[in-house]
């Protein structure tokens, strides 16, 4: 059996909210855990999973107010793109030690994607407290997954140190086809799920029957409709090519374009604000999509240089490109804008557009998309038929939600 503890009962709470326009001042599950939950860790061996966004609201890194507070850290695990968050998108990360406290830093992007038992020796609790970016490709969801999976085993309980998701809580785009599980989709979600990464694991131990004890400290006074920067916490870019709020709005539809033969933008000023090729005609493509009247964005024309070795695509080449600028978040869908322009390039070149296919399946949560869009069905009708999963998913997800609505 899995368990949940919600330490923070008030988190969410309406009572709590700020005035209108005024920031929230949410306080993520790392300062919640110091302030009143410290009992969860105190004289136990303490594995923490994390990365450098994982701060307070002043920035102070948790290894450190862990430390301060005298909890004992044993070994620090990290997800992909590393403990300090500086490797390559898919790059395999090597296991190593901190500098500053040599503990131990085990990589779960590298020869193994869970702890193994030689890591987990010794260690009572393992804390994950690392920063989603609220789209179902990124991959700290399958690493907290796999964490379970190992403390289970082993009979050790999880607490999570929960923070915002940093792109609020709408659910848009089509629900994953569970034959397509993979790191890039490692549950029956949507692509943008509007859950935190605890609400995930809640939803993991449920959907994938993880045994074990699951404990979440909450993000107090968070609520869906907040986004990263409307909280009072610090921004910190969750990976490199994700490296401002704008680009977390636009992720869960421009990732798409990661399983086609056009940037996403890495390498360049904007990495998944924009997409391009050196053959991509931007009237043509700029002209389908301004016709279809798509609310809360605007496109406008780019040329963009990708650089090694942020992106392998195009690396150094200057591109033809279309900028995306969210001008209303509450209506902006970036996974139906998405479908518009990937059936808007297809259509404007039959030649020169590919996709990467199997890539393309994993993040799309199947083959159907690509099949449609292949076969020049219209956008509009292939959102339309997303919408009974996500009816289905809404009501899946329920038990494992913490935090209110709006």
């Amino acid at each position: 059996m899995w368990s949940l503890g919600c330490t923070a009962a008030r988190a969410g709470d309406p009572e709590q909210a700020p005035a209108e326009n005024a920031q929230a001042r949410v306080r993520p599950g790392i300062a919640v855990l110091l302030a009143d939950s410290l009992h969860l860790v105190r004289n136990r061996r303490i594995g923490l999973v994390t990365n450098q966004a994982g701060v307070d609201a002043q920035g102070v890194s948790n290894v450190e107010r862990l430390r301060a507070a005298g909890v004992q850290l044993v070994a620090l695990f990290s997800p992909e793109h590393g403990f300090r968050g500086m490797a390559d998108p898919g790059a395999l990360v090597a296991s190593s030690k901190d500098s500053a406290t040599g503990l131990p830093i085990y990589s779960l992007y590298g020869r193994t994607s869970a702890p193994t038992d030689e890591m987990l020796a010794g260690i009572e609790i393992m804390v994950v407290d690392l920063q989603d970016a609220g789209a179902r490709y990124y991959t700290y969801l399958a690493t907290t997954i796999e964490v379970m999976r190992a403390a289970a085993r082993r009979g050790l309980p999880v607490v999570m140190l929960d923070r915002p998701n940093p792109i609020g809580g709408l659910v848009q785009g089509n629900v994953l086809d569970p034959a397509f599980i993979s790191s890039v989709g490692s549950l029956a979600i949507p692509m943008r799920h509007g859950m935190t990464l605890a609400e995930l694991a809640r939803l993991a131990a449920s959907d994938l029957h993880i045994a074990g004890s699951l404990v979440v400290v909450p993000a107090d006074g968070w609520r869906r409709s907040l986004a990263m920067d409307e909280t009072g916490l610090p921004f910190v870019p969750p990976s490199p090519n994700l490296r401002s709020v704008e680009s977390l709005f636009h992720y869960p539809g421009l990732c798409l374009f990661e399983g086609t033969n056009l940037s996403v933008g890495r390498g360049s000023d904007a990495p998944f604000e924009q997409i391009g090729a050196p053959w991509l005609d931007t009237g043509a493509v700029l002209s389908a999509v301004r016709s279809a009247g798509l609310p809360g964005v605007r496109f406008n024309a780019a040329e963009f240089t990708p650089r090694r070795p942020g992106d392998a695509k195009f690396a150094d080449v200057a591109v033809r490109g279309i900028r995306l600028q969210v001008t209303d978040r509450s209506t902006y869908d970036p996974t139906t804008t998405a479908v518009y322009l990937l059936s808007a390039v297809k259509s404007a070149h039959r030649e020169s557009f590919s996709w990467i296919q199997a890539h393309f399946d994993r993040l799309a949560g199947g083959s159907t998309l690509r099949k449609q869009i292949e076969a020049g069905s219209a956008p509009a009708n292939i959102i339309r038929g997303w919408q009974e999963g996500l009816r289905q998913f809404r009501m899946r997800r329920e038990p494992a939600l913490i935090y209110s609505e709006p």
